[in-house]
């Protein structure tokens, strides 16, 4: 298994890990008095989604080999 595979298979499991940080976050007491008074998710809660989002992406697309390939 090469090197990219192994670090997509990490991102991909950490993207996981901070989505799902994420969606407890969004149930704090917090985020819904923030929800409430501003109508959006608090900063902390919407990086840890972005973030994990962004970073399964990249560690699916490192896994499948669609980028990080050697020509």
């Amino acid at each position: 298994m090469s090197i990219s595979r192994v670090l997509g298979v990490l991102l991909l499991i950490a993207g996981i890990v901070l989505i799902i940080m994420g969606i407890v976050a969004s149930r704090s007491l917090a985020d819904n008095l923030s929800t409430v008074f501003r109508g959006r998710l608090t900063n902390q809660t919407l990086w840890f989604i972005l973030g994990g989002v962004a970073s399964a992406v990249v560690g699916l697309l490192l896994t499948l080999g669609v980028i990080g390939r050697r020509s």
